[in-house]
């Protein structure tokens, strides 16, 4: 009877973090696009050195930060894929949320400063976990760069 109940208590915290994991990720992708969309003026671009029209201009480095939760859901097909190895295709929409959110505050930032372009885009990603054991927890995405203002603004 006891490993029924938990059983039925690992099924039912399984589909919670399926329906609100899927309904959270749904709402923040939604907003991911429409603020790419918003800041699509702003360019960013992954090489080190100025656009020849751009040699004059003011540079400053801006950053955006974001740490993201995995699910219970994730964790635990996380978790079984881990037993046949492959990609852990639970994870990979994670991370392409936290880079592109962790963009996006980069260009906010870059936005309030008038910037026209952010040149030499590196991330850093990092994992927190509570318990390093069981799964990863959340992880961290820094997104840098540099930010070129035209020196009249």
């Amino acid at each position: 009877m006891e490993a029924l109940l938990q059983l039925a208590i690992f099924f039912t915290l399984l589909a919670l973090g399926y329906l609100f994991g899927r309904r959270a990720e749904s709402k923040h992708y939604k907003s991911i696009r429409e603020r790419e969309e918003q800041l699509r003026y702003l360019v960013v671009l992954n090489q080190r050195f100025p656009p020849p029209g751009m040699l004059s201009h003011r540079t400053d480095m801006v950053t955006g930060n974001v740490v993201i939760s995995v699910d219970y859901f994730k964790t635990v097909v996380a978790g079984l894929r881990n037993l046949v190895g492959g990609n852990l295709n639970s994870y990979e929409s994670l991370l392409d949320r936290a880079r592109r959110e962790a963009i996006l505050r980069m260009q906010e930032q870059a936005a309030l400063r008038g910037a026209e372009a952010v040149i030499n885009l590196k991330f850093e990603t990092s994992r927190i976990a509570g318990n390093s054991a069981k799964g990863i927890g959340s992880v961290e995405v820094l997104a840098y760069g540099t930010a070129l203002t035209h020196p009249d603004k």
